[in-house]
């Protein structure tokens, strides 16, 4: 069963598998225009999923960024907020520690043959 509701314009706005508050109908068929708001709320998921790893990226590309600010006297960190130098600073040990973990872990394999 399709629980649905509409906006004024009679647009669904939300379907659900179970009765909700705001259900202005329901349909035990998937009808086209039920079948259409999937299809919209799939390619949304889609849009955000890649939304949210482009954000992963682009926070490399900014502290790889800030790190070349530095190094270049542009900017110190003590010019940065507290909160952004303390995450920069864990993010710089977390990476330097799985640096020396990834190191660790080649030299074990070559030991191995």
């Amino acid at each position: 069963m399709h629980y649905i509701e509409r906006d004024t314009t009679g647009r669904i706005i939300r379907v659900e598998d179970e009765p909700f508050t705001g259900a202005t109908e329901q349909s035990a068929d998937l009808t086209p225009d039920i079948g259409q708001w999937y299809k919209k709320q799939e390619a949304r998921a889609a849009t955000l999923l890649q939304l949210r790893q482009s954000d992963l990226e682009m926070v490399r590309v900014l502290e790889d960024l800030i790190e070349v600010l530095m190094s270049k006297g542009v900017i110190s960190i003590t010019d940065l907020p507290p909160a952004a130098q303390t995450k920069l600073i864990n993010r710089a040990q977390a990476r330097r520690t799985l640096s020396g973990l990834e190191g660790l872990i080649a030299d074990e394999d070559e030991n191995l043959i």
